[in-house]
């Protein structure tokens, strides 16, 4: 998810929101020359821009995007990643040398381990450096069940977010990962959301991405000092996605289904459980979004509102999880139109939308005329295979039931009797 972060994460974030310039176009990504890093970037990394504070976090966004969208990716782009894992099991936002061992002054956090979670689970044959990770993320469990964004400190809803999509991307339950205390994930993450005492009336953003009214269902990112919760509208993106036990990579929405989002239910307890509260969630975000298709966020020293595309494609991958294939529709269009300039050359952007696109059954080689695909590719080292698996017809292998591509590793070559034309059967199966 390439959710906001606060405290630590803050200038993360704005490595990953800052690009500008035109998408690169169908025809020229496809034949463009994968960038030269910097000197002093490895070659295996995606992007050429500063990865201090987002050099794993952008890598694993590339790496789980190629993979739903039918890519192997480079063999050394999977290496570099599993390679910058220190010895406890968790990751560090960057290190310029993986050779050199972890130690105290290494400043390994939850959500550069959660998202290489997320990564090295998708592509399998990583189960060791995956149970390692989830194992250091359980290390580092809040006694209130959640997370924050480096050990030890207290827990918000998004780092508690990104924590539980890796949990069930390891294959773990979350509500059975629990602190010392019995609370599990899913205690704390209930614990930022703005319950049925809230206010009601129509929902509308301020200059932080926060409801000003409506903010039933909404999350805080975390209470103030005084305990109180402020609905905040990345937070609540992010709730809205791990309430329902799911991370980044989600499985496209079935045509002909739309599940109608419905606000908070405040029929029985004033305390809904998980899923529920999820719900309430997508109703609140999608009110937000009813109006201008997109979120908006304050930029550190801007005075006016700016739309939010890296947290206007999460709220559709969270909407599509939800099957809220009409509520996704409308921002995903947004993006479409208006997403181009910010991702230019912005690995961990484009992987957004390629799973923004993926998860709402879009196709992201044609994303209103860009083959995102291509261009994310373009970013990093040349794939190991750039086409997803192609049936004998030339046609991309599809499900039945929702037009996922099929995974399968590569079967053979043979020719087709008669003509001589040879149809490679290619594609891979996860591990």
């Amino acid at each position: 998810m390439n959710l906001a972060r606060r405290t630590a994460a803050l200038a993360a974030t704005a490595v990953l929101c800052t690009a500008a310039g035109p998408a690169v176009s169908v025809a020229a990504a496809a034949d463009s020359p994968s960038p030269k890093a910097p000197a002093g970037l490895p070659s295996a990394l995606h992007g050429t821009k500063d990865p201090t504070y987002d050099g794993v976090w952008r890598q694993s966004l590339a790496l789980l995007a190629q993979d739903a969208a039918g890519v192997v990716p480079a063999g050394k782009s999977v290496d570099w990643l599993a390679g910058q894992q220190c010895a406890s099991g968790g990751f560090a936002a960057y290190r310029a040398d993986a050779t050199e061992k972890c130690d105290t002054k290494t400043t390994v956090d939850s959500n550069s381990t959660a998202a290489a979670v997320q990564a090295l689970a998708a592509l399998g044959g990583h189960s060791a450096q995956v149970e390692k990770a989830a194992g250091w993320l359980k290390s580092v469990q809040n006694q209130d069940g959640g997370w924050g964004y480096a050990p030890g400190g207290p827990s918000d809803a998004n780092s508690t977010s990104v924590v539980i999509g890796a949990l069930a991307a390891s294959g773990r339950k979350p509500e059975g990962v629990k602190s010392q205390q019995g609370k599990s994930p899913y205690d704390a993450l209930l614990g930022f959301q703005l319950g049925c005492d809230a206010k009601t009336g129509e929902a509308s953003q301020d200059g932080k991405g926060a409801a000003a009214q409506g903010e039933r269902g909404a999350f805080a990112y975390q209470p103030d000092k005084k305990g109180a919760l402020a609905a905040n509208a990345d937070a609540t993106v992010a709730a809205a996605l791990a309430g329902q036990g799911k991370g980044l990579l989600v499985e496209p929405v079935s045509k002909g289904t739309d599940e109608k989002t419905e606000p908070l239910d405040c029929g029985g307890s004033a305390k809904p459980d998980v899923r529920r509260a999820a719900a309430g969630a997508s109703a609140y975000v999608a009110d937000l979004l009813e109006k201008d298709s997109h979120l908006t966020a304050l930029a550190p020293g801007a005075t006016d509102p700016a739309p939010d595309y890296a947290n206007t494609a999460e709220a559709v991958i969270a909407l599509a999880a939800g099957g809220h294939r009409e509520a996704a529709e409308a921002p995903l269009k947004w993006l479409e139109k208006n997403a181009e300039a910010w991702s230019k050359d912005n690995p961990a952007g484009l992987a957004t939308l390629v799973l923004a696109a993926h998860a709402a059954g879009s196709d992201p080689r044609d994303f209103g005329g860009t083959d995102l695909v291509s261009a994310l590719n373009a970013t990093g080292p040349k794939p190991e295979s750039a086409e997803p698996a192609q049936d004998a017809a030339g046609q991309q292998a599809q499900s039945e039931d929702d037009g996922t591509p099929a995974v399968w590793w590569i079967i053979g070559v043979g020719l087709v009797a008669g003509i001589g034309i040879g149809f490679l059967l290619s594609s891979r199966k996860k591990k």
